[in-house]
């Protein structure tokens, strides 16, 4: 059956960008081809590539951030250690939504996870100079190891797909017991498998943190959105998933772009355990003048990045965890529409013979949620996502995210109500023209 995009204009397309091999495309080049191939062809795009909230941004911020800057507060610098009420609102998010206790003063405000990540890199793999590698839990965020690149930082990665549940401890000490691993890095829930740690995985990763003395640093960029279960009660559980019950060794990276849908402001908190924050290591002493872990990431590495991070929108964020704190804005109510979402696509999908990679937290089928992966039998993630250009469907190479298995990572925040039709009848189509 002819496929709903001309073939030889997305081959061209491809071709004019460069692309040479479209498993290695990145998200932005997806993208780009997408846009040139709606726009030439008259076709609208299913576009599932881009990670980017689809929903308006948390009204009580904006309100918290119009007031401060009708209040004249764009005149001045901020704190390089954040607002102060914004420190204590982010402990007390920290306590209402994860359960554990962290001082205002080690609740950092960031510009958005982006750079907490990168202060966080140069943080750590400055505290000891025997320690020069960090290592993720893949799949993971691309752009997290673009940083690592940037700065000259070395990095090791496995697929935890085939090292769940009591594999994991054994494939960690693999690389912990060589001694040269500064920082272990993952999302929860995952970005792109959506797959969320267990607590007894995490409470393994806790465990070996402590005893090879290494830091975690967890991205809770998708906070609080495995929607199989309620995390939405304030101070009350079950809580957000977390390492840090299991070690004083971490970092809680905390974003206001997915859960408050506030990407635009780049805003985020750094949540460092107390213990974390006041500790010396020898080599961050020697070169910042005697400095505590804590202080060095904020007044050494924030300052130089950035000075600070913008002020009217720590006042934004700290109304909306004061709101959510209080009951007062059920945030997690919001941003449930993805999972809404990911259900109705997976049923398409699933229909027309495609099946879902990374489909198991243990013995749980993974949650709905913001992102989902895709594979199609006998196709690699190139021949998939070069294939699906020509039914209007974009959607980004596993393989980018630092995955072994053959498939596409599948965003729903643009998924619009009429598109599911659309969708439908282009995969009766590709399933027509790909018979298993």
């Amino acid at each position: 059956m002819k496929t709903p995009i001309d073939k030889a204009l997305v081959d061209g397309l491809i071709a004019q960008l460069g692309i040479q091999d479209f498993a290695k495309a990145t998200i932005r080049e997806v993208k780009q081809v997408a846009a040139m191939a709606e726009r030439e062809s008259g076709v609208e795009f299913v576009k599932m590539e881009m990670g980017i909230p689809g929903l308006p941004a948390a009204r009580v911020g904006v309100e918290a951030q119009i007031k401060a800057l009708q209040q004249g507060i764009a005149h001045s610098y901020p704190d390089i250690q954040g607002l102060p009420e914004l420190k204590h609102q982010a402990s007390r998010f920290v306590k209402a939504f994860v359960g554990v206790d962290i001082s205002a003063q080690s609740c950092v405000p960031v510009c958005g996870s982006m750079q907490g990540t990168f202060a966080s890199f140069l943080t750590c793999s400055q505290a000891d100079r025997r320690r020069d590698t960090v290592l993720f839990i893949d799949p993971g965020f691309p752009v997290q190891k673009m940083q690592l690149q940037v700065m000259g930082v070395r990095y090791e990665t496995f697929d935890v797909y085939d090292y769940r549940g009591p594999k994991l401890r054994d494939k960690l000490e693999s690389y912990l017991r060589q001694g040269n691993i500064c920082a272990i890095v993952y999302s929860n829930p995952n970005n792109p498998s959506w797959v969320c740690l267990t607590e007894s995985e995490l409470e393994t990763i806790g465990q070996l943190a402590t005893q090879y003395d290494c830091i975690i640093m967890e991205d809770l960029a998708y906070f609080a959105m495995d929607f199989r279960q309620d995390l939405s009660v304030p101070f009350q559980p079950p809580y957000q998933p977390t390492v840090a019950r299991y070690t004083d060794n971490y970092m809680l990276l905390i974003s206001g772009s997915k859960a408050f849908s506030y990407a635009g402001e780049r805003i985020g908190v750094v949540c460092i355990s107390d213990q974390l924050f006041h500790r010396h290591y020898p080599d961050l002493s020697e070169r910042y003048e005697g400095l505590p872990f804590g202080l060095v990431f904020s007044t050494r590495m924030l300052y130089a990045l950035s000075s600070g991070t913008s002020h009217s929108a720590q006042y934004a964020l700290c109304e909306m965890f004061r709101a959510a704190c209080d009951g007062e804005y059920r945030f997690r109510d919001e941003v449930k529409v993805y999972g809404e979402r990911a259900h109705r696509l997976k049923e398409i999908f699933l229909r027309h013979g495609f099946h879902i990679v990374y489909d198991k937290d243990m013995d749980q089928p993974v949650a709905d949620g913001f992102y989902f992966t895709i594979g199609y039998p006998g196709m690699t993630s190139g021949q998939l996502a070069h294939e699906l250009m020509y039914y209007g469907v974009s959607a980004i190479c596993l393989v980018t995210t630092g995955s072994h298995q053959e498939g596409l990572r599948v965003c729903t925040s643009f998924i619009a109500d009429h598109q599911y039709d659309q969708l439908e009848q282009r995969m009766q189509i590709f399933q027509a023209n790909h018979p298993l």
